[in-house]
């Protein structure tokens, strides 16, 4: 059974940190791309960063560059996104997402989401 837990959401003022996790589980976790999508109220989701697979390649949303890093460790199957300087406008439901794609088959799996609130 697939499983993405995200943990490590929040409560936090403005201009602090928070580090969220993800664990996997149920699939071969090395062999997926891994990216972390939010969604705030009201709007669409939005994809804030990526990792491939073994971790060589990140990309960032314009939004969150310099702020904010996602990691992943193949040993634990997990992946993280450390975020800094937050802002209100990063308030959001932030979701854990493993992707892969190849010989005309995709697998897209989500966790349930963890909320990051940013307010004083």
């Amino acid at each position: 059974q697939v499983q993405l837990v995200e943990s490590g959401g929040g409560l936090v003022q403005p201009g602090g940190s928070l580090r969220l996790s993800c664990a996997a589980s149920g699939f071969t976790f090395s062999t997926y791309t891994m990216r972390w999508y939010r969604q705030a109220p009201g709007k669409e989701r939005e994809l804030v960063a990526v990792i491939t697979k073994i971790g060589g390649s990140t990309n960032y949303a314009d939004s969150v560059k310099g702020r904010f890093t996602i990691s992943r460790d193949n040993v634990k199957d997990t992946v993280s996104l450390q975020m800094n300087s937050l802002k209100p406008e990063d308030t959001a439901v932030y979701y854990c997402n493993a992707y892969l794609e190849g010989l005309g088959v995709t697998f897209n799996y989500w966790g349930q989401g963890t909320q990051v609130t940013v307010s004083s």
